[in-house]
């Protein structure tokens, strides 16, 4: 074991199990999932990963009618109606990890935006994704390594087993 069990927060309705998560529903997907894009506020990342500075206009789109869901793109380039703005006036995306989870192939009303970023507080459930400490998030930034091809493994002992 690289750290010891880290406190995590996932989304408000707790897991969905695998197959059954949609747009909006406050669910963290089911699965194993690639981890291969890390973003956030500052310039550069102290991680091997491939690290992307976010910009005021960076959005991920989550409108299941726009050509562009479930993708990160600028205000300008969509004509999404809903997105969830990448630079939040809170730390929430200060450093983020993308859930690689419905990017490939990408299926219209299967949730969006799912990703390990940071969270709002210790006991305040996120809207789908999984969020932890500031200082935890350093700390798996720093030991990402995409040679290793990182996974994260989500849902219910239960239903992992399936």
């Amino acid at each position: 074991m690289v750290f010891e069990p880290i406190s995590a927060v996932i989304g408000k309705n707790g897991f969905a199990p695998e197959g059954t998560k949609r747009e909006g529903d406050g669910r963290t997907p089911t699965g194993i999932y690639e981890l291969n894009r890390v973003f956030g506020y500052d310039k550069s990342v102290n991680t091997k990963m491939n690290y992307r500075q976010v910009l005021d206009n960076d959005i991920w789109i989550d409108d299941p009618k726009a050509p562009d869901y479930n993708q990160w793109t600028k205000t300008d380039k969509t004509t999404a109606r809903s997105f969830e703005k990448l630079k939040r006036k809170d730390d929430q995306y200060k450093y983020a990890v993308v859930i690689e989870y419905n990017t490939n192939p990408i299926i219209k009303n299967h949730g969006s935006a799912i990703f390990l970023h940071v969270w709002k507080a210790k006991n305040k459930p996120t809207a789908g994704c999984v969020a932890i400490s500031e200082t935890d998030m350093l700390k798996i930034l720093s030991w990402l390594d995409p040679a290793a091809r990182p996974v994260i493994i989500l849902g219910t002992l239960q239903e992992i087993r399936k």
